[in-house]
């Protein structure tokens, strides 16, 4: 059998990634593709809804009725607002199946910045939850757009299945015929340096997607999978995975209950998961205290934020029979590289190495601007070693951002042959360097570097340096004052009791600092309750909103005399 998602199958399938669903529907009919959780047994264990792909088909089949009869057109921008699992898969398939455009949003990224990111989108159609459709009319200036509104609360094939007697379910309609360059969805980033903007993605990027995916990791047909973001889920079907829904609550994702996730890999024997440093920080921790491994798993992909120094050495312990590995990119370009346990340097303060970079993809290192670059030869391309503005190009990187021509223009790079989707450079917000080697290492985000009189400061390499005090496990470089003329700081996440024990901490933290060229000039120390974080994966920390927080808050400086 063709594996999914593979070159091979792209002819049959044509561009529109609702297509892999109906060929999985038929060759694995009766494969599982869907777990939901709904509560326990008297045993204890999760009892699960499932769904066959054949049975997930038909509820697309379904969706696809209800979304023609609302009115929903193709081409349509059409807002998705419902929860994770059945509805979200199910309802986005139908979009692709009939040529619409989903528009995903984070839920949990603040009122405020949510309703300027729909009134931006200018949806035409709604998909949402009961009160999804009270949001849209509460606030009707930033859903002006919305001309349809289609309710969203239950499986619409109610507790038919393909196995009840008499009882056949149709088969989703052939999905609408999709061009490699049409536009197939608008995602959001995470906005963690900025205001969260609408990325542009083309059917011929997903198809890509699936296929980098796909091959990277050598994943097959048959697997299952656990993703702790629900984004991710929507490749499963293309990919021939089963997807077990984890019990999370999407706008507070770092509240999980790691026994909950750990009870669900050991039942379900899930192969594959996909999550957070923070996250999978929190079930690493559990497993070791409980003494439990977790065979089943053959890879676990975290992203998201740079995966710490400790969460390496725990994924040696807990999966005996798979590897950590940790795939960069962003919302805009994924995958770009990909590092595995194996390659990892425990002992290097010299960034996060991040891999090398995955097949099709082109990575250079320039030198470091704020300014747009519109061309290829508005850039100098920095030597092996040299840390710079990290770009790339390949068939997955988006080329424009949704109705922000200023941030589009600020982020994108064309070479001369721009007519090919693959010639649209993306500067990633990033800085790094490659080595010798070809591996790619990342250095921290441009925006949040810190630049004095005497040079320039990057967070991730100075922040290994503190991150093996006990105590700052989570620290943030920031800068104080203007750029060009800053002063190199440094925030601590713990709770200190008063100005006494702060002093001795920042004298420790000092210590470290003097070990290392890079940290030798940061000679404040703040202290923070809890950190700002995005909300989607719960690992990217807001440096930017550490230092607004810093201009208030008392810091200790160490004497270097004393």
């Amino acid at each position: 059998m063709t594996p999914i998602g593979s070159p091979e199958a792209a002819p049959a399938l044509g561009s529109n990634i609702a297509r892999h669903l109906g060929r999985v529907a038929l060759t694995l009919p009766q494969a599982v593709a869907l777990k939901v959780p709904r509560g326990r047994t008297r045993a204890g264990e999760i009892d699960y809804l499932a769904l066959s792909f054949r049975e997930l088909d038909g509820e697309v089949a379904a969706w696809c009725d209800r979304l023609t009869a609302a009115g929903i057109r193709a081409g349509d921008r059409t807002l998705v607002m419902v929860p994770p699992g059945l509805p979200l898969i199910a309802a986005v398939f139908a979009l692709f199946n009939r040529g619409a455009v989903p528009v995903v949003i984070d839920p949990g990224m603040g009122l405020k910045s949510f309703l300027a990111c729909v009134a931006r989108s200018r949806p035409r159609a709604l998909v949402g939850i009961p009160l999804a459709r009270i949001v849209s009319r509460l606030f009707r200036p930033a859903f002006r757009s919305v001309e349809v509104r289609v309710g969203a609360s239950r499986a619409l094939t109610g507790r038919l299945t393909s196995s009840t007697p008499g009882v056949r379910l149709n088969a989703a309609p052939a999905a609408a015929h999709s061009r490699p360059g049409d536009l197939a969805a608008i995602l959001f980033t995470s906005g963690s340096t900025g205001a969260p903007k609408g990325v542009c993605y083309e059917h011929g990027m997903f198809a890509a997607q699936v296929r980098l995916v796909r091959e990277t990791y050598g994943i097959e047909p048959g697997e299952i999978d656990l993703p702790m973001l629900p984004i991710f889920a929507l490749f499963n079907p293309a990919l021939g995975m089963t997807t077990i829904v984890p019990e999370i609550d999407p706008r507070r994702p770092a509240a999980l209950d790691p026994a909950k996730i750990v009870q669900a890999i050991q039942q379900e024997q899930v192969t594959n998961s996909f999550g957070s440093p923070t996250l999978w920080r929190k079930v690493a921790a559990h497993c070791r205290a409980h003494n439990i491994t977790l065979p089943t798993l053959r890879r676990v992909l975290c992203a998201g934020a740079a995966v710490p120094a400790d969460l390496w050495d725990d994924s040696r312990v807990i999966l005996p029979r798979g590897r950590l590995h940790s795939p960069y990119g962003a919302t805009e370009a994924l995958p770009i590289a990909s590092v595995s346990v194996d390659e990892i340097e425990p002992a290097s303060v010299r960034g996060a190495c991040v891999g090398r970079p995955v097949r099709e993809i082109a990575v250079k290192i320039i030198a470091i601007s704020d300014a747009p670059l519109a061309t290829l030869a508005d850039t100098h391309e920095l030597s092996s070693g040299e840390i710079g503005e990290i770009i790339v190009r390949g068939p997955v990187v988006t080329k424009t951002y949704d109705a922000l021509p200023d941030a589009t223009a600020a982020a994108k790079i064309v070479s001369p042959q721009a007519a090919i989707a693959q010639e649209t450079w993306h500067r990633m917000g990033d800085c790094g360097y490659l080595a010798a080697d070809g591996r790619l290492w990342f250095c921290g985000r441009k925006a949040e570097r810190v630049v004095s009189v005497s040079g320039t400061l990057h967070t991730e390499p100075c922040e290994q340096v503190f991150r093996r005090h006990a105590r700052a496990l989570r620290c943030a470089l920031i800068g104080l004052g203007e750029r060009g003329h800053q002063r190199a700081a440094l925030v601590v996440e713990t709770a200190v009791k008063d100005s006494s024990e702060a002093r001795a901490l920042a004298r420790e933290l000092r210590a470290l600092a003097l070990q290392h060229p890079q940290t030798e000039p940061i000679k404040v120390f703040y202290f923070h309750d809890k950190f700002p974080v995005d909300v989607r994966h719960n690992a990217k920390i807001h440096r930017l909103a550490l230092t607004q927080w810093a201009r208030t808050a008392t810091g200790f400086e160490v004497d270097p005399k004393r």
